[in-house]
């Protein structure tokens, strides 16, 4: 199946919502240490309102929509996924744990025989 082509139009004004967004992170990075004599209350807050009003700014941009549109279609992908049942899930799990242990065990004794073989056999040393 082909792939549409996708073609990113960014406006100025799009671009200046995202030079927007970010100034207001910027700012409200400057208002928290600013603010540093009033208190943390007042820091938190001036954080807290410039960053949220970042984010809206940021999602009335086209980038900010686009965003938006992929979390709703992630969403709507999640909610097709066929889920295991409860009996199935903890089976896998203890096949998964088995051959950990398994691959471990053989690690562990491929790892014994190796420094067997060099360090006593070859370069006999104890």
């Amino acid at each position: 199946m082909a792939t549409p082509q996708v073609q990113t139009v960014n406006t100025t004004a799009d671009k200046a919502k995202l030079a927007l967004a970010a100034a207001l992170v910027l700012a409200g990075l400057v208002a928290y240490y600013a603010l540093g004599k009033q208190g943390p209350l007042f820091q938190w807050l001036g954080l807290l309102a410039l960053l949220a009003l970042a984010v809206v700014v940021f999602l009335l941009s086209e980038t900010g929509k686009s965003l938006t549109a992929f979390g709703q279609d992630a969403v709507r992908e999640v909610k097709k996924v066929v889920w295991p049942a409860r009996k199935e899930a903890i089976q896998m799990t203890v096949y998964v744990f088995g051959f950990v242990l398994i691959m471990a065990l053989f690690l562990w004794l491929t790892d014994k025989t190796l420094e067997w073989f060099f360090y006593d056999l070859i370069l006999g040393w104890k």
